[in-house]
């Protein structure tokens, strides 16, 4: 019966894997929490390991009370929210065509994108030509050389040529054009797998450091994730008035930043957590 399953080697090493695996995953976020939540003293005789001692929201406050902080973060938030929307309704549109089998050279097209995956110009071409078109110190240098991902193009792609072919024949018999079909028809159907590459896209601008740092030299319009390398990587006397150590220890401010910046995944993934588990399906029925 299925109710008397035996428990096998396999399952018990796999068990222990994943376990392993949840304990590696699950350490770093309950110790920055920790550390970001202790006093000062216990913070820096090194006492704190995964419980918070002497446990206060100091290093919040601080982080919220400097106006670097909050001010990169309502950064992110739009630059992330501006890049995600931008990404997919690129990545939609484009997708679109390619899946259907009458497009006029559609291997062709793929052949050229798949290529990109491959070989780029670099990071100093890359430059100069978003240079050459002004949009250094803007928003769109960060969300418009990376307006669609070759990967997450061809899941959806994939997406759109296991829907089925009835839907999209029906409505060009009633006369709808194929931007109808697509704004109207495709897109709404496609929730899992929007969902899905839109996960991947919202944490690529997230956690965006190099891009912002390059095209970026205007330290108001510094992402979230730019300030924060520089409060992990210079030390407490370069971090621009950052922290007070005779007050309050470097490491509880870092990682109380760090802790904040983990929020919106937090609150955004349950959300995206049923459409996400479709997606990971893509392709596998038809119909």
């Amino acid at each position: 019966m299925v109710g008397n399953r035996k428990i096998t080697w396999f399952t018990i090493l796999n068990a222990l894997l994943l376990s392993g695996v949840a304990v590696a995953t699950l350490y770093p976020v309950l110790y920055m929490l920790a550390v970001s939540l202790s006093d000062t003293s216990a913070v820096v005789q090194g006492k704190v390991f995964l419980f918070p001692k002497g446990f206060n929201f100091d290093a919040y406050k601080e982080v919220l009370k400097n106006d670097k902080i909050p001010r990169a973060y309502l950064n992110s938030v739009y630059y992330t929210t501006l890049g995600t929307f931008i990404n997919l309704l690129f990545t939609a549109v484009a997708a679109y065509p390619l899946s259907q089998r009458t497009f006029f050279g559609r291997k062709w097209f793929m052949l050229m994108i798949i290529i990109t995956m491959f070989f780029n110009a670099g990071i100093i071409p890359t430059y100069m030509v978003v240079q050459q078109l002004g949009l250094l110190d803007t928003v769109w240098a960060l969300v418009i050389p990376n307006a669609i991902w070759t990967m997450e193009l061809i899941i959806l792609k994939s997406f759109y040529e296991n829907m089925s072919s009835q839907i999209r024949e029906a409505a060009l018999i009633d006369g709808a054009s194929d931007y109808r079909i697509l704004f109207s028809i495709v897109i709404p159907l496609s929730k899992p797998a929007l969902a899905s590459i839109g996960l991947f896209y919202f944490m690529g601008h997230w956690n965006s450091f190099f891009i912002p740092m390059i095209y970026l030299s205007d330290k108001e319009m510094y992402p979230l994730q730019v300030v924060l390398r520089d409060m992990l990587i210079y030390n407490a006397e370069n971090d621009a008035g950052l922290v007070d150590r005779a007050a309050l220890a470097p490491q509880a401010m870092k990682n109380a930043t760090i802790v904040l910046s983990m929020i919106p995944v937090l609150l955004i993934y349950p959300f995206a957590q049923k459409y996400f588990a479709k997606g990971v399906m893509l392709g596998s029925e038809k119909g």
